[in-house]
Protein backbone atom coordinates (compact mmCIF):
# COMPACT_ATOMS: atom_id res chain seq x y z
CA UNK A 1 0.00 0.00 0.00
CA UNK A 2 1.25 3.44 -0.89
CA UNK A 3 2.22 5.69 2.04
CA UNK A 4 -0.23 8.37 0.88
CA UNK A 5 -3.12 5.88 1.05
CA UNK A 6 -2.02 4.54 4.46
CA UNK A 7 -3.38 7.72 6.11
CA UNK A 8 -6.82 7.17 4.59
CA UNK A 9 -6.75 3.46 5.44
CA UNK A 10 -6.11 4.40 9.10
CA UNK A 11 -9.03 6.86 9.07
CA UNK A 12 -11.34 4.19 7.65
CA UNK A 13 -10.16 1.73 10.31
CA UNK A 14 -11.16 4.27 12.98
CA UNK A 15 -14.62 4.49 11.39
CA UNK A 16 -14.95 0.68 11.57
CA UNK A 17 -13.83 0.67 15.22
CA UNK A 18 -16.34 3.40 16.05
CA UNK A 19 -19.16 1.44 14.37
CA UNK A 20 -18.10 -1.69 16.25
CA UNK A 21 -18.36 0.22 19.55
CA UNK A 22 -21.78 1.62 18.65
CA UNK A 23 -23.12 -1.79 17.63
CA UNK A 24 -21.88 -3.29 20.89
CA UNK A 25 -24.09 -0.90 22.88
CA UNK A 26 -27.26 -2.04 21.08
CA UNK A 27 -28.91 -4.72 23.15
CA UNK A 28 -30.15 -7.81 21.38
CA UNK A 29 -32.38 -9.44 24.01
CA UNK A 30 -29.36 -10.86 25.80
CA UNK A 31 -27.56 -9.10 28.61
CA UNK A 32 -24.47 -7.37 27.27
CA UNK A 33 -22.35 -5.34 29.70
CA UNK A 34 -21.41 -2.98 26.82
CA UNK A 35 -24.82 -1.29 27.14
CA UNK A 36 -23.30 0.42 30.20
CA UNK A 37 -20.22 1.70 28.32
CA UNK A 38 -21.58 5.20 27.73
CA UNK A 39 -22.89 5.63 31.28
CA UNK A 40 -20.93 7.64 33.82
CA UNK A 41 -21.62 8.03 37.52
CA UNK A 42 -20.69 10.92 39.77
CA UNK A 43 -17.70 9.60 41.71
CA UNK A 44 -16.65 12.30 44.20
CA UNK A 45 -17.49 15.03 41.70
CA UNK A 46 -15.93 13.32 38.67
CA UNK A 47 -17.96 11.59 35.94
CA UNK A 48 -16.58 8.02 35.95
CA UNK A 49 -17.55 4.96 33.87
CA UNK A 50 -19.54 2.38 35.86
CA UNK A 51 -16.93 -0.30 35.10
CA UNK A 52 -14.37 1.74 37.09
CA UNK A 53 -16.44 1.91 40.28
CA UNK A 54 -18.09 -1.51 40.24
CA UNK A 55 -17.79 -5.11 39.16
CA UNK A 56 -20.11 -5.69 36.20
CA UNK A 57 -21.02 -9.33 35.51
CA UNK A 58 -23.56 -11.35 33.53
CA UNK A 59 -24.72 -14.17 35.86
CA UNK A 60 -27.58 -15.19 33.53
CA UNK A 61 -28.29 -14.76 29.81
CA UNK A 62 -30.69 -11.86 30.39
CA UNK A 63 -29.31 -10.25 33.55
CA UNK A 64 -26.47 -7.85 34.34
CA UNK A 65 -25.31 -7.58 37.94
CA UNK A 66 -23.45 -4.49 39.13
CA UNK A 67 -21.61 -4.71 42.46
CA UNK A 68 -20.04 -1.40 43.47
CA UNK A 69 -16.78 -1.50 45.39
CA UNK A 70 -18.21 1.14 47.73
CA UNK A 71 -21.79 0.75 48.97
CA UNK A 72 -22.19 4.53 48.83
CA UNK A 73 -22.08 4.28 45.01
CA UNK A 74 -25.31 2.21 44.78
CA UNK A 75 -27.60 5.27 44.61
CA UNK A 76 -25.37 7.07 42.06
CA UNK A 77 -25.24 4.00 39.79
CA UNK A 78 -28.99 3.47 40.10
CA UNK A 79 -29.60 7.13 39.23
CA UNK A 80 -27.26 6.95 36.19
CA UNK A 81 -29.15 3.91 34.86
CA UNK A 82 -32.57 5.49 35.45
CA UNK A 83 -31.61 8.70 33.62
CA UNK A 84 -30.03 6.81 30.70
CA UNK A 85 -31.75 5.58 27.55
CA UNK A 86 -31.24 1.88 28.37
CA UNK A 87 -34.93 1.54 29.16
CA UNK A 88 -34.56 -0.96 32.03
CA UNK A 89 -35.45 -0.31 35.66
CA UNK A 90 -32.65 -1.37 38.00
CA UNK A 91 -33.36 -3.56 41.03
CA UNK A 92 -31.34 -2.46 44.09
CA UNK A 93 -31.04 -5.06 46.87
CA UNK A 94 -28.75 -3.00 49.12
CA UNK A 95 -25.49 -4.62 48.00
CA UNK A 96 -25.82 -4.84 44.22
CA UNK A 97 -27.95 -3.68 41.31
CA UNK A 98 -29.54 -6.06 38.84
CA UNK A 99 -30.74 -5.22 35.35
CA UNK A 100 -33.12 -7.83 33.96
CA UNK A 101 -33.53 -7.61 30.19
CA UNK A 102 -37.02 -8.50 28.96
CA UNK A 103 -37.52 -10.57 25.82
CA UNK A 104 -37.66 -8.23 22.84
CA UNK A 105 -40.90 -8.03 20.92
CA UNK A 106 -40.88 -8.59 17.17
CA UNK A 107 -41.57 -4.89 16.55
CA UNK A 108 -38.71 -3.85 18.84
CA UNK A 109 -36.36 -6.27 17.08
CA UNK A 110 -37.28 -4.78 13.69
CA UNK A 111 -36.79 -1.27 15.08
CA UNK A 112 -33.34 -2.19 16.43
CA UNK A 113 -32.39 -3.83 13.11
CA UNK A 114 -33.38 -0.61 11.33
CA UNK A 115 -31.23 1.36 13.76
CA UNK A 116 -28.29 -0.95 13.05
CA UNK A 117 -28.71 -0.42 9.29
CA UNK A 118 -28.82 3.35 9.83
CA UNK A 119 -25.57 3.25 11.82
CA UNK A 120 -24.05 1.14 9.04
CA UNK A 121 -25.08 3.70 6.42
CA UNK A 122 -23.58 6.51 8.52
CA UNK A 123 -20.31 4.57 8.72
CA UNK A 124 -20.32 4.04 4.94
CA UNK A 125 -20.85 7.78 4.43
CA UNK A 126 -17.89 8.46 6.74
CA UNK A 127 -15.71 6.01 4.76
CA UNK A 128 -16.76 7.62 1.47
CA UNK A 129 -15.97 11.06 2.89
CA UNK A 130 -12.45 9.85 3.69
CA UNK A 131 -12.16 8.60 0.09
CA UNK A 132 -13.35 11.98 -1.22
CA UNK A 133 -10.80 13.81 0.94
CA UNK A 134 -8.10 11.52 -0.42
CA UNK A 135 -9.10 12.10 -4.04
CA UNK A 136 -9.16 15.87 -3.50
CA UNK A 137 -5.67 15.69 -1.97
CA UNK A 138 -4.42 13.58 -4.90
CA UNK A 139 -5.83 16.04 -7.48
CA UNK A 140 -3.88 18.82 -5.76
CA UNK A 141 -0.69 16.88 -6.56
CA UNK A 142 -1.20 17.60 -10.28
CA UNK A 143 1.64 19.69 -11.65
CA UNK A 144 4.10 18.47 -9.00
CA UNK A 145 6.77 15.80 -9.48
CA UNK A 146 4.07 13.09 -9.43
CA UNK A 147 2.77 12.00 -12.86
CA UNK A 148 -0.91 11.78 -13.76
CA UNK A 149 -0.59 7.99 -14.04
CA UNK A 150 0.71 7.80 -10.46
CA UNK A 151 -2.19 9.98 -9.29
CA UNK A 152 -4.62 7.65 -11.11
CA UNK A 153 -2.96 4.64 -9.42
CA UNK A 154 -3.36 6.31 -6.01
CA UNK A 155 -7.05 6.98 -6.70
CA UNK A 156 -7.61 3.37 -7.88
CA UNK A 157 -5.89 2.01 -4.77
CA UNK A 158 -7.98 4.28 -2.54
CA UNK A 159 -11.15 3.03 -4.26
CA UNK A 160 -10.12 -0.59 -3.56
CA UNK A 161 -9.50 0.28 0.11
CA UNK A 162 -12.92 2.00 0.26
CA UNK A 163 -14.64 -1.05 -1.27
CA UNK A 164 -12.94 -3.30 1.30
CA UNK A 165 -14.22 -1.20 4.22
CA UNK A 166 -17.75 -0.86 2.79
CA UNK A 167 -17.90 -4.67 2.49
CA UNK A 168 -16.66 -4.98 6.09
CA UNK A 169 -19.40 -2.59 7.28
CA UNK A 170 -22.03 -4.61 5.40
CA UNK A 171 -20.83 -7.81 7.13
CA UNK A 172 -20.90 -6.14 10.56
CA UNK A 173 -24.44 -4.79 10.00
CA UNK A 174 -25.64 -8.17 8.69
CA UNK A 175 -24.16 -10.03 11.69
CA UNK A 176 -25.69 -7.61 14.24
CA UNK A 177 -29.08 -7.65 12.49
CA UNK A 178 -29.04 -11.46 12.51
CA UNK A 179 -28.17 -11.42 16.24
CA UNK A 180 -31.06 -9.04 16.96
CA UNK A 181 -33.61 -11.01 14.93
CA UNK A 182 -32.63 -14.35 16.52
CA UNK A 183 -35.16 -15.19 19.22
Amino acid sequence: MNEKNKIYDDKMTKTINNLDGELATIRAGRANPHVLDKLAVDYYGTPTPIQQVANVSVPEARMIQIQPWEKSMLKAIEKAILTSDIGINPTNDGTSIRLVFPELTEDRRKELAKDVKKKGEEAKVAVRNVRRDGNVAFKKLKGTEISEDEIKDLEDELQKITDKYVAKIDKMVEAKSKEIMTV
